[in-house]
């Protein structure tokens, strides 16, 4: 099959074209054309739009041909909007949503509890369908839920997301833990460490893309991606030491008194924990081990650590400070 990636020069959609490609399709990337990644296949078909101008490419996007459109970028309504207008009909489109869409999500930030788990794809989602807005910096128009029904409409696969880490992450959701390993610190602060999120590996990630555009009849569906099993965030902070081959400890202190870097944490309310039975039955998905999907990816952030502005390193005197609250009161007892 032929293709079209509208993104796909980064962590996700570069993970995306390399399965592709392994599965013996043609791949196009649609991007800006600013930088040109060294490390895409040589075979890859680049098509140089500004995304807010897709519409007025359509033509172009037509003689390339393909036979699926895969959206890794749409993040408002009028993102979903310009790359409908520019894909001709007939054509699977398959867009990357969120799992924060659900109303479990949102939920854990509102410190309730209004959600039986797993969830899976028939979960009620938010009723504020532009949840950033006012809220995050650059997020009023960021709506999944919008975008997801304008691709649903179409016929389009969506496919809800986890926190997908891995190499090439720019999240760096490893890097709570990794910067103290890197600091060679040994005694790292923990709360409850109860919490519960679904996580997905990069590599599962891009495999399941590749599963959408092959499998026939799945057209207008919805699936659900992560690991088939969640580590609690206290286990997951042992596991990513044990990837880094660290020997540092744990410590239990007041959730309170955590490092605001920490406070993932701390005892989260809402456990959410979502289904991938969906994915797995329906479009013959499995997601690897995730523990040699740790090792790996701790080991490229070891490999490649942030650089910090100037200033902008954090350090760590909450660490200490909440290590020495720990210790007085271990020493009272």
């Amino acid at each position: 099959m032929r293709v079209l990636l509208l993104g796909g020069t980064r962590y996700i959609g570069k993970r995306a074209v390399n399965a592709l490609i392994a599965h013996g399709h043609q791949v196009a990337v649609c991007h800006r054309g600013d930088t040109e990644p060294d490390d895409l296949p040589a075979d890859v078909h680049h098509l140089h739009f500004d995304r807010k101008d897709l519409a007025d490419h359509r033509d172009e996007i037509s003689r390339w041909s393909p036979d699926a459109v895969v959206d890794c970028l749409a993040m408002t309504p009028d993102d979903a909007d310009g790359a409908l207008a520019a894909i001709p009909p007939g054509i699977r489109t398959v867009v990357l949503s969120s799992q924060d869409v659900y109303r479990a999500f949102g939920s854990i930030n509102d410190a309730a509890i209004t959600d039986e788990i797993p969830v899976d794809e028939t979960s009620p989602v938010r009723t504020e369908r532009f949840y950033y807005r006012g809220v995050m910096p650059g997020g009023d128009d960021y709506s999944k839920l919008e975008v997801e029904d304008r691709f649903l409409a179409r016929g389009g696969i969506s496919l809800r997301l986890p926190m997908v880490y891995g190499e090439g992450d720019g999240q760096r959701r490893e890097e709570f833990i990794l910067r103290r390993v890197r600091a060679g610190r040994d005694r790292i602060p923990t709360g409850a460490g109860s919490g519960l999120l679904p996580r997905g590996y990069v590599g599962d990630v891009a495999e399941v893309i590749v599963k959408a555009v092959e499998v026939d009849g799945i057209e207008g569906e919805i699936f659900n991606v992560c690991e088939t099993r969640s580590a609690p965030m206290g286990l997951w902070a042992k596991q990513i030491l044990d990837a880094a081959g660290s020997t540092a400890g744990l410590v239990r202190v007041p959730d309170d008194e955590l490092p605001p870097d920490l406070g993932i944490l701390g005892a989260i309310p809402q456990p959410f924990v979502a289904s991938n039975e969906k994915a797995r039955t329906r479009l013959g998905w499995t997601d690897g081990d995730a523990l040699a999907a740790l090792k790996a990816s701790v080991t490229w952030h070891l490999e490649h650590p942030p650089q910090y502005p100037e200033g902008a390193d954090p350090g760590f005197d909450a660490d200490d400070a909440a290590l020495a609250k720990a210790d007085e009161a271990t020493a009272a007892e």
